[in-house]
């Protein structure tokens, strides 16, 4: 990711509302083939429509496409942020067992799944109420690592359009439509649940323990509005 090219010159001033936007489709296109997760100009206006000036912020993106941003949460989209290699994990499952995932960000060692509005607020009530194995399984604390959710009232820093210093946030998965598909609560912790029960299985297997009868439990099964 380091490896990406950094590109630092404005993009024309003066423009209208759809000259904006294509100059950064144009822009986008140049580099698409550096990128592995490449935001379109729908994506960018989706981005835009969290905040409450969505034209101020198409504008600054347009003359700073480096920049990250800071973007409410909340109206338009939750972050659920899970340790890096948990988070991978989750993401891994939505993927190959799952519905897919909605946009994904990678910042400061934590993974940032962006999830459908409210999610911040029951998803925590969830994992609270989830079974997680048996008498010496290690309880909840052992099983998932500390999520943060963000949603109303709650900002988040998002990746530049274009990848910038090595250092700054990038994109696994990028926003690429005006509408994209968000994963709630219920699909996040059967991803939670998946990834939590694996990493104890192998955990148990590696030290030689035999695997406690029906610790699988519901969890395994990806809930049936997602199915």
């Amino acid at each position: 990711m380091s490896a990406w090219p950094r590109n630092e010159s404005p993009l024309s001033s003066g423009l209208t509302d759809e000259e904006r936007r294509s100059d950064i489709l144009g822009l986008l296109r140049d580099e698409a083939r550096h990128q592995t997760a490449r935001v379109t100009s729908s994506g960018a206006d989706w981005l835009a429509s969290a905040g409450p000036f969505p034209r101020s912020t198409l504008s600054r993106w347009t003359a700073l496409p480096t920049a990250p941003a800071v973007l409410p949460c909340g109206s338009v989209f939750d972050v659920v942020n899970a340790p890096a290699i948990f988070g991978r994990l989750m993401l891994n499952r939505l993927w190959s067992e799952g519905p897919g995932s909605g946009p994904v960000a990678a910042h400061r060692g934590r993974t940032l799944l962006f999830a459908a509005p409210g999610t911040a607020q029951r998803l925590p009530s969830l994992l609270s109420w989830e079974e997680w194995g048996g008498p010496g399984s290690g309880g909840r604390a052992g099983a998932v690592p500390p999520l943060f959710c963000h949603g109303a009232g709650d900002a988040v820093t998002v990746p530049p359009l274009v990848p910038g210093a090595s250092s700054a946030p990038r994109w696994l998965v990028a926003p690429d439509t005006r509408d994209p598909w968000l994963p709630g609560p219920d699909v996040l912790l059967w991803a939670c649940v998946r990834v939590a029960r694996a990493t104890a299985r192998a955990t148990r297997a590696g030290a030689g323990a035999v695997p406690l009868p029906g610790a699988a439990g519901h969890g395994d099964r990806l809930p049936q509005s997602c199915s």
